[in-house]
């Protein structure tokens, strides 16, 4: 999502390489990407965010898969995951103990991951009255934040979710993602 180019780059070297065999010219024969492989690579990176889709894929089969197992179980451990961060986020007791930017920026990026997993698993998601995260809370922690280091976090919110726009999601919610 923050690196579109990565798409583009990867097609100009797929085009180069072709133009090489075209040409005879095997340079670096042994890391080359071979085309299977470059074409599930295309796809992988075709996706907003890829890697939220494979793990959200991932997830829904995991579930799909074992229809003993309640998804309740699976909610509520993402549920969680994702009142421990926020609870790290805002406690100054707790964030304090942060050592570095970069493991703050880790911890709401786990935060908003998993906020955006609960809503692809959860039948009604996490914008709903009936969901065990606390979105109001989660929102009004990345927006304490600097502008500019959460953005891209909150666009991930605002694009990548599934029932944001549902009309079960409250308006104060969806204005606090406007």
């Amino acid at each position: 999502m923050r690196n579109p180019a990565i798409q583009n780059d990867f097609s100009y070297y797929r085009r180069t390489i072709s133009r090489n065999r075209i040409n005879n010219m095997h340079l670096d024969i042994e890391n080359e990407v071979n085309n299977e492989m470059a074409n599930r690579m295309s796809l992988f990176y075709a996706e907003a965010t890829p890697m939220l889709k494979t793990l959200s894929n991932a997830t829904m089969h995991f579930v799909s898969e074992n229809k003993t197992l309640p998804i309740e179980n699976t909610t509520d451990c993402l549920s969680t995951m994702t009142s421990v961060c926020k609870v790290m986020l805002e406690t100054p007791e707790y964030r304090s103990r942060f050592t570095s930017e970069e493991t703050l920026m880790f911890c709401m990026r786990v935060m908003v991951g998993v906020i955006i997993l609960y809503d692809h698993v959860h039948p009604v998601g996490a914008f709903s009255k009936t969901s065990k995260i606390d979105m109001k809370g989660c929102i009004k922690v990345l927006k304490e934040q600097a502008p500019d280091s959460v953005e891209g976090l909150l666009n991930a919110l605002r694009f990548t979710t599934k029932h944001l726009n549902d009309e079960s999601t409250s308006k104060q919610i969806r204005a606090m993602l406007q």
